[in-house]
C-alpha cells in the first residue's frame, strides 16, 4: 500500500504527461493525416518584430532532426499554426508566398504557379483567422496538400509533390521564415 501511495505521489509530482505547451498554447503529441499516425517532431513560436504571431508544430511519421531529410521524405506530414493574434487572409497569403519565393528557384516557382494560385484561393476561403484558431497544412502521401481551419478543410486538395516541398520550405528551407523556429521544428 505504501509503495502504491508513493508511486501515485511521484506521478502527481511529475505533472501531466502528454501535450507540450508554448506560451500558453497546447500542442498535441500526435496527429493523424490520411489515416496515418504522426508524432510531434518539434514546435516553436513565430514572432514578427516584437509580436507573437503563431505557434507552429511539425508532425512526421518518425522524428527527424535534418531539414533536408524532412523536405525529401514523402508525406504524410502536418504543419499546424496556432494563432496568437488575428491574421487576415492577405497577410497569411503574403507571408507564405514570400517564404516560398525565398526558398524556390524562379523555374520551380513557374512550375508550381497553378498550385500557388490554389493556395491563395484556399487561404481566401478561410478569410480572417482569429487568435486561438488553428490552421493545419496536411501534406498527404499522394503528393497533395490540404489546408484546414480548426479541423474543417478549406479549398480543394492541391496536387503536386514539388508544391509540398516548396511550401514546407517556408519553415525548413535554406532561408526559413525564422531560424530559431526552424530549429525548434526539427526538435532543437
Amino acid at each position: 500500500m505504501i509503495r502504491l501511495l508513493c508511486a501515485a505521489c511521484l506521478l502527481i509530482a511529475a505533472g501531466p504527461l502528454g501535450a507540450a505547451e508554448i506560451s500558453g498554447v497546447k500542442i498535441d503529441d500526435t496527429a493523424r493525416v490520411g489515416g496515418t499516425p504522426l508524432v510531434l517532431n518539434g514546435a516553436g513560436k513565430r514572432t514578427r518584430l516584437v509580436f507573437d504571431v503563431y505557434v507552429a508544430a511539425l508532425y512526421l511519421t518518425a522524428k527527424r532532426a535534418n531539414a533536408q531529410e524532412v523536405l525529401d521524405a514523402p508525406g504524410p506530414k502536418r504543419v499546424t499554426m496556432s494563432l496568437m493574434r488575428d491574421l487576415s487572409a492577405d497577410r497569411l497569403t503574403e507571408a507564405l508566398q514570400d517564404g516560398i519565393k525565398l526558398n524556390t528557384s524562379q523555374a520551380a516557382l513557374d512550375a508550381i504557379r497553378p498550385q500557388l494560385e490554389a493556395l491563395v484561393a484556399a487561404i481566401r476561403s478561410i478569410g480572417a483567422a482569429s487568435k486561438g484558431d488553428v490552421i493545419s497544412i496536411d501534406f498527404l502521401a499522394d503528393g497533395s496538400t490540404q489546408l484546414a481551419l480548426n479541423g474543417a478543410p478549406k479549398g480543394n486538395p492541391i496536387a503536386g509533390g514539388a508544391f509540398q516541398r516548396a511550401l514546407l520550405g517556408v519553415w525548413l528551407g535554406e532561408k526559413p521564415v525564422q531560424a530559431d523556429l526552424k530549429s525548434a521544428l526539427l526538435g532543437g
